[in-house]
């Protein structure tokens, strides 16, 4: 490629900002594909293959579908592996000229981010009883990131109702509290199609449901809908798929935009080989555990949940596509215990993640059987919060069946599809440890 032709595609890679008109153009890192790499069986043979600097986006049981440029795809046949080149996002264009900033006509069922607030809003203003929305902070394009907090009525074990938070605050802190996150991947749009669904079952079903209405009243819940907004507003800004992964934040001294939020977190942040420090990989941790804004925002909210020196928040979900897996910790080492984590943590993390993956057909195991990440989400909650937190990889299994770009006809069923799963975290959150027949010595 000329010098000429590699300056214009740097012009385009230029940030658009939440409020321009303006389709951005491609961007550098585009020249990606996915590919299915036969042979790598192994944890430690997958985790290898995640070193080059590739996405490890699904695994299979000989096999395994990485997003990455030339020269990782490369890498990895120099160690022998077979790479097949899959298809790229689908068209779902339905014949129709695509619009900016939204979804291809196909799956206009899906919400852009514009969408997505404007549901939320709807959503708040219909149960002013039980929800509030705050902004937490901004993405790196200025666009708000925000928490809907979830809560009734009911006292909590303080002995304080919601109408009392203001005059007793550490009593209204009684009541645990659950996290639940999505879309720190761009592409992966099902997930805040989960968000969105949470906030509509918990205010439609309070009152109706004997089991939400429950868990509503008992508990604080916080729903974080789009930690990266940017992203996913600039995968489908040209009105078709990009297959991006990261957030749009400029690297120093390169052109290659982006830093993977589900790296970037300040627990074993770049320790392990699971993450790259090359700002070209889709894998790119940052400069700095929590230099992602988007990172450091939500992180800064979870810490602000310490009451009295207690973290109140006590279970989380962080919700991403796809391969339909529940994950708990650790993701930096293959041992099921370590330093950070007894065997009665583990054996609580194992006991509530494989119910839950019982009921919603998921596949539970912890994270680093698939293949070692650092600075994950899920580690931070765990080591530096001590909160029990969980991965769901959503719908769908494979590449083949639409992989990060299901069509919309399937929201509906596989948002669902975890309604059991996450009111089983919700029942399980004031004692994690009950689920191993330990809450006397534990919760008491």
């Amino acid at each position: 490629m000329t010098a000429a032709a590699i300056a214009g595609l740097l012009a385009l890679a230029v940030a658009t900002p939440a409020s321009s008109n303006t389709t951005p153009g491609p961007d550098a890192r585009e020249r990606v594909h996915e590919y299915e790499v036969t042979g790598p069986r192994t944890a430690a043979q997958r985790t290898a293959v995640a070193a080059t600097g590739a996405s490890v986006d699904a695994v299979r049981k000989d096999s395994i579908v990485i997003t990455a440029d030339a020269g990782q795809a490369e890498r990895i046949r120099r160690m022998g592996y077979p790479l097949r080149v899959l298809p790229g996002p689908p068209d779902r264009s339905d014949g129709m000229k695509p619009a900016p900033f939204d979804f291809p006509p196909a799956d206009a069922k899906y919400h852009n981010y514009k969408e997505a607030m404007a549901e939320i809003d709807a959503d708040v203003a219909a149960y002013p009883s039980l929800m509030s929305k705050q902004v937490i902070g901004k993405s790196y394009e200025g666009r708000d990131i925000i928490a809907v907090k979830i809560t009734g009525s009911a006292k909590t074990a303080g002995g304080a109702g919601t109408a009392d938070a203001a005059k007793a605050p550490a009593k209204a802190a009684a009541k645990p509290e659950v996290l639940f996150t999505a879309h720190q991947h761009a592409r992966e749009h099902l997930t805040v199609e989960m968000a969105l669904y949470l906030l509509k079952e918990f205010g439609s079903q309070y009152g109706k449901d004997d089991r939400v209405t429950k868990m509503v009243d008992s508990r604080v819940i916080w729903v974080v809908p789009d930690l990266n907004p940017d992203g996913g507003e600039y995968d489908i800004a040209s009105g078709s798929y990009r297959s991006w992964r990261k957030n749009r934040q400029p690297n120093n001294g390169s052109s290659s935009r982006g830093t993977d939020l589900n790296r970037n977190w300040d627990y074993k942040w770049g320790c392990c080989g699971g993450s790259s420090g090359s700002t070209g990989s889709e894998t790119y941790r940052g400069s700095g555990p929590e230099s992602a804004p988007e990172v450091k925002v939500v992180a800064d909210f979870v810490r602000t949940r310490v009451v009295g020196g207690k973290q109140q928040i006590k279970a989380a979900i962080d919700f991403h596509t796809y391969s339909e897996l529940v994950l708990w910790p650790f993701g930096w080492t293959y041992d099921d215990t370590a330093a950070g984590m007894t065997q009665d943590e583990r054996d609580a993390f194992a006991k509530v993640g494989t119910s839950m993956a019982r009921s919603n057909g998921y596949t539970p195991e912890q994270s680093s059987d698939l293949y070692i990440t650092d600075g994950t989400i899920d580690d931070w909650l765990w080591g530096n919060q001590k909160i029990f937190a969980y991965t769901f990889e959503m719908y769908p299994s494979s590449a083949g069946a639409g992989g990060f770009y299901p069509p919309d006809e399937v929201i509906d069923r596989e948002t669902a599809r975890n309604r059991d799963a996450v009111l089983q975290l919700l029942e399980n959150a004031d004692c994690m440890y009950r689920s191993i027949g330990k809450e006397q010595q534990y919760c008491t």
